[in-house]
């Protein structure tokens, strides 16, 4: 077993960044957390609860904060979402558990869920104490688990709960995959991810980084393992398809999003366009617009009623002071050793619904940055198998066909989770597909065994 690591010390912080993203939901204070607390009407049956993926005890934690029994409401958020800390600041709350809440039933503000989780997990962070479970007996069993975002880190607490050894494998060189790397920092600050990721190491879950799983290898980690999780995300953010993309001055969001996290991007340049209408896209731009550029636009072949992003995010967006070029589609990039401005068409609806671009409508947007963001391969080829031999887990369209219940492939020792699955949702939606995956593992050995 490795020797435990905290990564919150290895953040790299920027009072700069710091004060350029500051929280979008400021934390609440103890008056405040327990004000709002005594709002909630702890329902029995609690819609709340119902629409969390992980399916928290919301009426259940919140009147501890009540009651001032803070650790044990963390500890009611922690038995069923690993990654309390993280979703209370990333999750969608306002379509999820607090978009549930009866409250909008009596035309009242819905009980601030996301701000209270907060409250008591930064409480719980602040306290200094332990996590408050511990590892199970050793089983004997182990897990490999490829790719160190929520999926895999949800599903390796799980396992480490029942005694069964985790190893995660990752190519980037600290955990949390997209927590770490891909979320806005004025919603997630690289540093929680990985003071949260600190509460896994208590549990004994061991990390290898700067590690890219290829065919060869997995089928190594499979042979020296009892299962195999994979939790590997997507790939590659999508290229336009158009000349000059390999000029500097392109990028892609989640490149720009980590870069900036990172502290490797401390400004931005003065004009700036994001392709796309996504939630990543949004982040992006607002990234952008925090940095110092004067002027962002997003593009978007289609119009707002058709984008992914959610409407809140959209919102933002435009209090951020970002603007809108709708159904307009590049076709160009102008500049010879640098991007200098975009070439953009119109696009017009037919009779059928399609959009077309609409001639004599193009037009020339100055740029000094283009930010990709429409949409993400996945990256499974792998799968297939060293030497052209298959590993049996069944892909369709790229995703892993997994069975939802447990999370085990079409190869009865594998099991998967997360945007590999799915295609991409939210942080909570991958936790809860780990949480189910290493209950689902867990099951499969014990079963395994009584068939020995």
């Amino acid at each position: 077993m490795s020797e435990q690591t905290n990564f919150y010390s290895q953040s790299p912080g920027s009072a700069e960044i710091a004060s350029r993203f500051p929280d979008l939901h400021p934390a609440f204070d103890k008056t405040a957390a327990v004000t709002e607390a005594h709002r909630c009407l702890y329902c029995f049956d609690a819609p709340c609860t119902a629409a969390c993926p992980t399916h928290i005890d919301v009426p259940r934690f919140i009147k501890k904060i009540a009651r001032d029994n803070l650790e044990g409401s963390a500890k009611t958020i922690l038995d069923a979402n690993i990654l309390g800390a993280s979703c209370s600041r990333a999750c969608p709350v306002e379509v999820l558990c607090e978009g549930a809440c009866v409250m909008h039933r009596y035309n009242k503000q819905p009980i601030e869920i996301g701000r209270l989780q907060r409250f008591a997990m930064d409480a719980l962070h602040e306290s200094g104490a332990p996590l408050p479970f511990s590892p199970g007996k050793d089983t004997g069993k182990s897990v490999a688990l490829i790719g160190g975002g929520p999926a895999s880190l949800a599903c390796a607490a799980e396992l480490r709960r029942r005694g069964i050894r985790a190893e995660i494998f990752d190519a980037r060189p600290l955990p949390g995959g997209l927590n770490t790397y891909g979320i806005a920092e004025y919603k997630l600050p690289l540093a929680e991810s990985l003071r949260e990721i600190d509460l896994l190491s208590q549990l004994g879950v061991e990390f290898r980084f700067n590690t890219t799983v290829d065919a060869a290898q997995l089928a190594a980690l499979e042979a020296s393992h009892d299962a195999v999780f994979l939790g590997l995300g997507l790939g590659a953010i999508h290229r336009l398809g158009i000349a000059g993309e390999e000029t500097a001055g392109v990028t892609n969001a989640l490149d720009y999003i980590a870069g900036y996290k990172s502290g490797e991007i401390t400004s931005a340049p003065q004009r700036v366009a994001v392709i796309g209408a996504g939630n990543t896209a949004i982040d992006a731009a607002n990234a952008a617009v925090r940095l110092g550029a004067r002027e962002v636009h997003m593009v978007y072949r289609r119009g707002p009623e058709q984008m992914s992003a959610f409407a809140f995010e959209y919102e933002h967006a435009k209090q951020e002071g970002v603007k809108f070029l709708w159904h307009v589609m590049p076709v160009g990039l102008k500049g010879t050793d640098k991007v200098e401005a975009l070439e953009l068409v119109k696009l017009e609806m037919t009779s059928d619904g399609s959009l077309v671009p609409r001639a004599g409508d193009e037009f020339s947007l100055p740029v000094d940055l283009i930010v990709l963001a429409i949409g993400q391969a996945t990256h499974t080829e792998f799968l297939a198998g060293a030497e052209g031999k298959t590993s049996t887990v069944k892909l369709e369209r790229g995703r892993i066909l997994i069975d939802r219940a447990t999370g085990q492939t079409s190869n009865p020792k594998y099991f998967a989770g997360g945007d590999c699955t799915n295609g991409g949702r939210e942080v909570v939606d991958a936790v809860a597909d780990g949480k189910r995956a290493g209950i689902g593992i867990a099951a499969w050995l014990e079963g395994q065994d009584a068939n020995a």
